[in-house]
């Protein structure tokens, strides 16, 4: 079986799909910049990321089978991404207070060679309790909401922050293993079979 490679620098992501296949495969940081796209909705935004960090990563491989993602989380509209710093972390935590939000994750699932690619997205709905000044001062002070999209780790003590969910609770971590598990199967990729993986 070729090797799969994640295109991550992505802590969590690596934790997920280590939960899905175990140890056996590589990680490779892209390169690509996730600039500014205009035009596109929240969606398509991430597909577009997801896949152009595949492609990147793919570019330095001759075989192998890249997976890559890309998440957002979605508020009244506007798509929220990482915070810059304390402020804007700080800024995005009050727009999403009493909030029912949306996590978007774009998935690309692609041969180095190019030669055969599957993309998808996932979306799972949030409903975020009130916060209070103080609470969102004091969840800033714990530095968790860097490096988050939306500013939040529901894996962390962010989960105090979210009421009620619906749908996939690793879409919201930043890997949708249900929906990545059946994209893998289309690579002859057998979760459930350690012999292939």
């Amino acid at each position: 079986m070729e090797r799969i490679i994640l295109a991550s620098a992505s802590g969590r992501r690596k934790i997920l799909l280590e939960q899905l296949i175990g140890k056996n495969f590589d990680v490779c940081v892209s390169s690509y910049s996730e600039d500014e796209v205009h035009g596109i909705g929240p969606i398509e935004l991430v597909m577009h990321h997801a896949l152009e960090k595949a492609k990147n990563v793919a570019s330095k491989y001759k075989n192998g089978v890249i997976i890559s993602a890309d998440t957002v989380i979605l508020c009244k509209g506007e798509v929220l991404g990482k915070p810059a710093n304390s402020k804007h972390a700080k800024e995005m935590l009050k727009k999403i207070s009493g909030q029912e939000i949306q996590a978007i994750t774009g998935l690309t699932v692609m041969e180095a060679r190019v030669t055969k690619k599957v993309c998808a997205y996932e979306v799972t709905h949030l409903w975020i309790r009130e916060m209070t000044e103080g609470m969102i001062e004091d969840y800033v002070s714990t530095e968790e909401p860097f490096g988050k999209a939306g500013s939040f780790a529901i894996q962390g003590k962010g989960a105090i922050l979210v009421e009620r969910i619906e749908g996939d609770f690793f879409n919201v971590v930043g890997l949708p293993l249900f929906r990545l598990s059946g994209m893998l199967e289309e690579f002859d990729i057998d979760i459930l079979n350690p012999c292939n993986l």
